[in-house]
This record gives C-alpha cells, sequence and structure tokens, in this order.
C-alpha cells in the first residue's frame, strides 16, 4: 500500500498509475496551499494577493492588468477584485494609461514593497520546511517531471 493510498483510507489499490500520480499532487498542492495560506494570513494577504505583488516586484515596473493576469500562477477569474482590495490596502496603485484608456496600469507601493521585504524570510524558510529534504536533484527532477505533465495540456483535444 502506497503512502497516499494509507492517508486517504482507500481500500482497495488506484484505478491507474496516472490517477495515483494525479491525486498524489493535487494532494500535495492542497496541502502546501494551506502552508502558504496560513503564512499569508497572518500578513493579512491570500495567496493570489502575494503572487501579484510578486510579479510587480520582479518586474520593476508598472504593468498592464492583463499581463499580471497571464503571469499568475493560479488562474485568477476576478482579476478587478482582486486588485481592488490590494489597492484598498495600499500595497498597489493603478493609472489609466493615457494613449489607450482601456489599459490600466499597476504598480507596488512602497507598503506593497516592505511587507514583501517582511514576507521574504518567512516565505523562504517555508519553502525549506516543505521540500529542503529533497536534494537539489530530486528538486531539478521534479520540476523538469511537473513541466513534461503539463505538456499535454499545450495539445488539442481529442
Amino acid at each position: 500500500m502506497g503512502r497516499l493510498q494509507h492517508e486517504l483510507k482507500k481500500k482497495r489499490p488506484f484505478d491507474s498509475p496516472e490517477q495515483e500520480a494525479l491525486l498524489n499532487i493535487m494532494r500535495t498542492n492542497d496541502r502546501f496551499q494551506n502552508r502558504f495560506g496560513k503564512l499569508f494570513r497572518d500578513f493579512g494577504l491570500t495567496n493570489s494577493q502575494y503572487n501579484v505583488l510578486r510579479i510587480l516586484r520582479g518586474e520593476g515596473r508598472p504593468l498592464p492588468c492583463l499581463e499580471i493576469a497571464e503571469r499568475m500562477v493560479q488562474v485568477v477569474p476576478a482579476m478587478t477584485g482582486l486588485l481592488d482590495r490590494l489597492e484598498k490596502q495600499g500595497l498597489i496603485a493603478r493609472n489609466r494609461c493615457t494613449e489607450d484608456r482601456r489599459v490600466v496600469y499597476v504598480e507596488l507601493t512602497v507598503a506593497g514593497k516592505k511587507l514583501l521585504d517582511q514576507l521574504d524570510v518567512p516565505v523562504d524558510e517555508l519553502h525549506r520546511r516543505l521540500v529542503g529534504h529533497l536534494t537539489p536533484e530530486e528538486l531539478r527532477r521534479l520540476s523538469r517531471l511537473l513541466e513534461k505533465a503539463r505538456l499535454s495540456l499545450d495539445e488539442p483535444a481529442g
């Protein structure tokens, strides 16, 4: 009996190796997201809000809303609402483009940068707690395997 089968108290084996692998990915993602969610809640953020702030800091310049949405780790259906909450907290500022009024640029505020600076160490520590027991080679292999698994999403359906 594999570890996941034991964790789920599943009496029968999985129907296929694909099913077991995907359930392992989903279970791991859920557990990791819960850990990150708790950390971010302690700082008044959600996982998605943190992701927006990291994207803006990494770029180092204002970005259009649509570009931020494209760079998100997880798809956010209500990007406007997410940005509204960040703006209300004073962590981002939005400015409408003068050449094309449909485009809205988002930039990180000083308060947003300070909050990210406070989160850097706890986030790094959580990364190490969650996967630090894996060797650098195992981590590279895991990343390549997950990237390879996502290739099926690029293929046309059918």
